[in-house]
């Protein structure tokens, strides 16, 4: 009798160590196939792509400017812009989360590139429409700034 409880049991936890086991076997699915590692994976590779493109596209403004030998300043904020792009893309890596305000600060250069590009024959109204813009992005960019020394500045607990 006792070996028969005995057999039992063991049935018993053979059987949840099978249910375990598949329960790992899913795991091991539903690990593969978590969306979460999927996207990030895909992220990191569109990341590194950009740096590539980015580190193409700098080549090829560096050997438009040396075949003109000139430099204009919109190919100096251009190559800005790029060394933007590559250093948002070392910040992503180097603290997992890309800083707000480096996005805003392309945005401006770009804008100031544009506004550059347009020469003296732009109309009066998109001048201020792209200025006001730039405005609009250096405020916000500096709230963001303010925002982040705020909350990183410890507080003073002594009230007297």
């Amino acid at each position: 009798m006792w070996h028969h409880n005995k057999l039992k049991i063991c049935s018993k936890n053979l059987w949840n160590a099978r249910l375990v086991l598949l329960k790992d076997k899913e795991n091991k699915w539903t690990d593969w196939a978590d969306w979460y590692k999927i996207i990030t994976i895909g992220e990191k590779g569109l990341l590194i792509a950009i740096a590539f493109l980015t580190a193409y596209a700098v080549v090829l403004e560096i050997s438009v400017i040396l075949t003109e030998r000139t430099v204009k300043l919109t190919d100096l904020l251009l190559l800005f812009i790029y060394a933007e792009v590559l250093g948002m893309i070392a910040a992503f890596y180097k603290y997992r989360k890309i800083p707000i305000t480096v996005p805003i600060f392309i945005a401006i250069t770009a804008l100031c590139r544009l506004i550059i590009l347009q020469g003296k024959g732009i109309n009066t109204i998109d001048l201020l429409y792209e200025s006001g813009a730039v405005l609009l992005l250096a405020i916000a960019a500096l709230v963001i700034r303010w925002n982040l020394i705020n909350l990183v500045r410890p507080k003073d607990t002594d009230e007297t």
